[in-house]
């Protein structure tokens, strides 16, 4: 990361240089360790770890019918679960990806406007608590953010290198002609892979397109840009076609209010209230600098575009078939704590002149920073926590493991509760799966194939008591499962047996079901109550 921002940032004092990138850096892979292995996977990360660890002609097949959007993150992680599986590992790559995100955050902050703002704009970036919370998951979101900040700063170069724009506007034509058409190509090459780690991770080109506008570059610019920008949207159009038609994957999701956007800017400026307000007050004087000189780009018209054009766009197309989901656009929260620490250090600036020096100032910044840090810090210590995940699939395990004995008969209800036996297969060993016709890997599925209504009415047919793991909405109303054989499951079991015995966890619950003609006499178990409220994730 230190080679990274050395490269990037305009040679001044090295070990300055390397100062701004690398304590941002340190900073979020010390947060990013904290807590790794917090003892529990959740669903998504479940689906990552089992997937991850087939072959590659099998991840390939499954590509074909699901997750399409996650291909590329899946075979990066076979690579790594190679090593040895386990959860530290599946989570290390975002752990390194969100400190590699830090150090390119200052590393932009730091060209924009000076290695001061740089190393705020890091260490904010660093503390903020749903980056940690990313640090910590085994999905792709923060290597998606690793490569949108690459990428930006690799725009911010291409446009200062290209002859007629910037500061190098008629200086070294020939030589800067060369490096510029190499950093428009470098450019194209990391927003290409960073889109194909997640798809949504194009809209980064709307952003990068208001970002030249604002900056009123030349017309070589824009044209080097569209180049590479239609061979980014060229590449991404395959996956994009076979995503598509596995939309039904997202059926879940629902059109973003009001609300919802009012939660995602909590989430990027600061999800407490002194530090929320604190962070909007200082970005407002880097708002001053949004157009500077022709062909100039400053640090707000790098920074709003970013934290503002993705999740608008998302939002906005949500409003026809919804697609939004805060973590889609976590990449966008690298523009906030860039708008913070250049306002941060334009009010600098003006006390600097009349007060004290530019050491103690940044001395000063980086206290703010450490304050807000511990302001957040019980945020960041929940956060660390299993339970404060969706789901942990490993108490269900643990739960299952209790109750069950070698033999039993189980019913996942729906389907997709069967991540719970695939991430810890412990719990359940021995087990026998009422409904399952073929496993994951044999079916080139996530969870495996069921069988049709006729086999499954025949298989319950022959049970005396058969053992529930269902979703809370699957079994209470007003929400219903959506597959017909999920409803045809409840429908049987509801019909034929009586609620025995229930653990709940989390969002799961276990239940035990004995037919009606064998449960004349011993206790009927209570409904389950309502799920209970899980704390904020931030």
């Amino acid at each position: 990361m230190v080679n990274i921002g050395r490269l990037l940032i305009r040679p001044s004092n090295r070990v300055r240089r390397t100062a701004v990138v690398a304590t941002p850096a340190a900073v979020m892979l010390v947060l990013g360790l904290w807590g790794i292995d917090r003892g529990g996977m959740w669903r998504d990360e479940a689906v990552t770890f089992q997937v991850a660890r087939r072959s590659v002609p099998e991840i390939w097949r499954l590509l074909h019918d699901v997750d399409a959007v996650h291909g590329l993150y899946y075979l990066v992680m076979h690579a790594v679960l190679a090593l040895g599986p386990g959860e530290v590992l599946l989570r290390l790559p975002s752990v390194c990806g969100a400190a590699a995100a830090a150090a390119l955050v200052a590393a932009l902050g730091a060209r924009l406007v000076g290695p001061r703002a740089g190393l705020w704009a890091g260490l904010l970036y660093a503390i903020t608590p749903m980056v940690g919370h990313y640090a910590q998951e085994g999905r792709s979101y923060a290597l998606v953010a690793a490569g949108a900040a690459g990428a930006t700063l690799l725009l911010v170069r291409a446009v200062d290198r290209t002859p007629g724009s910037g500061e190098r506007a008629g200086r070294e034509q020939a030589g800067a002609a060369g490096r510029g058409g190499r950093g428009w190509w470098a450019y194209g090459a990391i927003l290409g892979v960073t889109c194909l780690l997640h798809e949504f991770a194009v809209l980064l080109l709307l952003a990068h397109a208001v970002t030249l506008a604002l900056a009123r570059v030349a017309r070589g610019v824009w044209c080097r840009w569209a180049c590479v920008a239609g061979a980014v949207v060229l590449a991404l159009l395959p996956m994009a076609l076979v995503s598509h038609a596995q939309s039904a994957q997202v059926s879940w999701l629902r059109e973003p209010d009001l609300d919802r956007a009012q939660a995602l800017l909590r989430a990027f400026a600061g999800p407490t209230p002194a530090v929320y307000w604190t962070c909007l007050a200082l970005a407002a004087p880097a708002l001053t600098r949004l157009v500077g000189r022709r062909g100039e780009i400053t640090c707000a018209a790098v920074a709003l575009p970013l934290a503002v054009v993705p999740p608008v766009t998302l939002m906005l197309a949500s409003r026809f078939s919804p697609l939004y989901v805060d973590r889609y656009v976590l990449y966008a929260l690298a523009g906030v704590p860039l708008l913070v620490a250049a306002g941060a250090d334009r009010v600098a600036g003006w006390l600097a002149r009349s007060r004290s020096g530019s050491p103690l100032l940044t001395l000063a910044g980086v206290l703010a920073v450490a304050v807000a840090l511990a302001h957040q810090l019980p945020l960041l210590r929940a956060d660390r926590f299993a339970d404060h995940r969706p789901d942990n699939l490993a108490a269900v395990s643990r739960v299952a493991a209790r109750e069950l004995r070698p033999g039993d008969p189980v019913l996942f209800v729906p389907g997709q509760t069967r991540a719970t036996a695939l991430a810890y297969p412990a719990g359940f060993r021995g087990m026998r799966d009422v409904a399952l016709a073929a496993g994951a890997s044999a079916s080139g599925t996530l969870y495996g194939t069921e069988v049709d209504a006729k086999v499954l009415r025949r298989r319950l047919a022959a049970l005396d008591r058969v053992w529930v793991v269902a979703d809370r909405y699957a079994v209470q109303p007003p929400r219903r499962p959506r597959n017909p054989l999920d409803r045809l499951k409840l429908s049987v079991v509801t019909e034929q047996f009586v609620l025995r015995e229930q653990s709940a966890r989390d969002r799961v619950l276990l239940r035990l079901y004995v037919r009606r003609t064998l449960a004349t006499d011993g206790p009927v178990a209570q409904a389950a109550p309502p799920a209970p409220r899980r704390p904020g994730r931030w």
